[in-house]
């Protein structure tokens, strides 16, 4: 039997807190998903113009698969200093990587990034881009509780012609896997049908936790029709974000669990993974149930991981407030 988490937040997943921080002036942020220590994560690149820092180093044919933080954030290759801004609080706190007794610690701070630079805030920050302070922001403000919308990499986002957002989900199942979403969504392709304002991800929404206007029986003949509003320019857009899990995972999992989850973002945006994002999800496992793990949990975990994709997705846009002249959901459709 699967439930939604207590909170239908990726922090329902043992372990996982989440910190975020924006600028209203920029019109940007970032956020911070920090897993207790030993946690292993893998990553999965699907979007054709990406921006990320490390993820090179999870694949699970690669020496280290443990992290101490994950960030996304806004900004677009301005927004990695988040994560350097981050790796250097953990690094002095003496977390990170040890190769040895009497080595210096390395923190392991992966980092993706999307771009906010069109949105209209005020990007005339010269030498001095925000995004460093913004991340020690976000690593100050870890919970267990977390905003939606404008928050956090969402809060300068834009979703088709429709304002994006940070959204977030879970599922708790009765044998104790606990699968959890977050995701800043700021894609090229549109998150809902155009003409009736459903969301594409209505097959796995849950309680109403968007709107419940139900499935569309319909597509537009029009493809593109959703994403009227976006010039399609290379490296403008990108959803990025994290499937955490309680269940102890070894890299090839966590790895496979990252490619089944990006069905979710198919599910929920149309387009996906264009010439013009850089769509990743990584999948975190903090490992607090620690049991043998089956084929069959792969696949739960898998399939769970695409539908709190999905549905993180378009919780992120149906929470977001209309900034700068870009409508929100809830302006166009409710």
């Amino acid at each position: 039997m699967i439930n939604l988490g207590k909170k239908n937040l990726i922090t329902d997943v043992d372990g996982i807190l989440v910190g975020n921080a924006h600028n209203k002036d920029v019109a940007t942020g970032c956020t911070v998903i920090t897993p207790i220590e030993g946690s292993l994560a893998s990553a999965d690149v699907r979007g054709g113009a990406p921006g990320t820092r490390e993820v090179g180093a999870l694949n699970p044919y690669n020496l280290i698969d443990s992290v101490d933080s994950i960030v996304l954030s806004g900004g677009s290759t301005w927004g990695l200093e988040a994560a350097s801004s981050i790796a250097s609080s953990i690094g002095g706190e003496g977390r990170g990587y040890r190769p040895s007794p009497k080595s210096k610690n390395v923190p392991m701070v992966p980092a993706a990034i999307l771009y906010d630079l069109a949105n209209g805030g005020d990007k005339d920050w010269s030498k001095n881009p925000p995004y460093s302070s913004l991340g020690l922001e976000a690593v100050s403000n870890l919970s267990d509780k977390i905003e939606l919308g404008n928050f956090g990499a969402g809060y300068g986002s834009i979703a088709g012609s429709l304002k994006g957002g940070l959204g977030s989900a879970s599922f708790v199942s009765n044998d104790g896997i606990q699968v959890g979403g977050l995701f800043a969504v700021n894609s090229y392709g549109s998150v809902v049908n155009n003409e009736t304002g459903q969301f594409w991800a209505a097959t796995d929404e849950t309680e109403n936790e968007f709107g419940g206007m139900g499935v569309s029986t319909f597509a537009p003949n029009d493809a593109l029709s959703g994403t009227a509003a976006r010039e399609t320019l290379p490296g403008q857009n990108t959803t990025i974000g994290v499937i955490a899990t309680n269940v102890k995972l070894d890299s090839k999992a966590a790895k496979r669990i990252a490619i089944m989850s990006h069905s979710g973002m198919s599910r929920a945006i149309r387009p996906i993974h264009s010439p013009v994002d850089g769509d990743v999800i990584f999948v975190l496992s903090t490992g607090t149930l620690n049991r043998e793990l089956s084929l069959n949990d792969v696949n739960t975990i898998g399939e769970l991981g695409a539908r709190v994709c999905s549905r993180s997705i378009a919780r992120g846009v149906y929470e977001a407030e209309s900034i700068l002249g870009i409508k929100s959901w809830r302006e166009v459709y409710e």
